[in-house]
C-alpha cells in the first residue's frame, strides 16, 4: 500500500533563510515546525524534506558539511519528540566553476526529480501527498509532481503570495507558517476520510 508523505521546502520553511548557512549554528528552526512535524508523524505521513543547495556548486558549502548539518537537524527534531524521515538535496548551479556541480540539472526543484525519486524510494502516493514551502519553485515542484501545494508566508513567502495565482496553478492553500499549513492539510484529510465513510 502506497504512503501519503508532506514534502517541505528547508530555508525560509522550517528554519530562518538566512542566505547559505554552512554550519548547524547557523540554522534556526522556526520552535512550530517542532510541532508541524509531529503532527504528521502522529497522523501517519512521511516527512521528506526537498531542498535546493546551490551553495555547494557556489563553494560556499560541501556536501560532507551539509550532511553534517543535515543530521545535526534530524537530531534537533528527534529531541523534540518528531521525525524527519529522509533530505534531498541539489547540489548543483549551472554557473558553478565546479565541473562536478556545473549543470543545468534535472533534480533542482521546480523539476520534479527528487519528488519522483522519494516515491520509488519509499512508494510514496504523489497525488495523495502535499507540498509545503515559501517560494514559487516549492509550489511548481508540488504541481510538477502531481502532490497538493501549500505556500508558508514565512521565508519569502509574503513575497510570494503577491506574484502567484492561487487555484489550478497556485497554492491549495496559504498558510502564516508551517503549523498552520500542517493543521489545514489534518483538517482536509479528516474531511475527505468522512465524506469517504459516507459515500460507502
Amino acid at each position: 500500500m502506497k504512503k501519503k508523505a508532506v514534502f517541505l521546502d528547508r530555508d525560509g520553511t522550517i528554519n530562518r533563510d538566512v542566505g547559505y548557512p554552512n554550519s548547524s549554528e547557523s540554522i534556526h528552526i522556526y520552535p512550530f515546525s517542532f510541532e508541524a512535524v509531529r503532527l504528521f508523524n502522529q497522523a501517519g505521513f512521511l516527512t521528506v524534506v526537498v531542498t535546493n543547495q546551490s551553495g555547494i556548486a557556489r563553494g560556499l558549502i560541501g556536501e560532507d558539511q551539509l550532511n553534517r548539518l543535515h543530521v545535526r537537524m534530524k537530531k534537533d527534531f528527534e529531541r523534540e519528540k518528531a521525525s524527519i524521515d529522509v533530505i534531498y538535496y541539489c547540489p548543483h548551479f549551472c554557473a558553478s566553476l565546479d565541473p562536478r556541480y556545473k549543470k543545468d540539472c534535472l533534480c533542482r526543484k521546480p523539476s520534479p526529480a527528487l519528488g519522483q525519486k522519494a516515491a520509488d524510494d519509499f512508494n510514496i502516493d504523489l497525488p495523495g501527498s502535499y507540498v509545503i514551502g515559501d517560494k514559487s519553485s516549492d509550489i511548481l515542484f508540488g504541481l510538477n509532481i502531481g502532490a497538493i501545494p501549500i505556500l508558508v508566508r514565512t521565508g519569502y513567502g509574503r513575497k510570494t503570495e503577491e506574484t502567484l495565482s492561487h487555484g489550478k496553478n497556485g497554492p491549495a492553500f496559504v498558510a502564516d507558517s508551517i503549523l498552520e499549513a500542517a493543521l489545514w492539510i489534518l483538517d482536509r484529510e479528516k474531511r475527505h476520510s468522512a465524506r469517504n465513510v459516507s459515500n460507502g
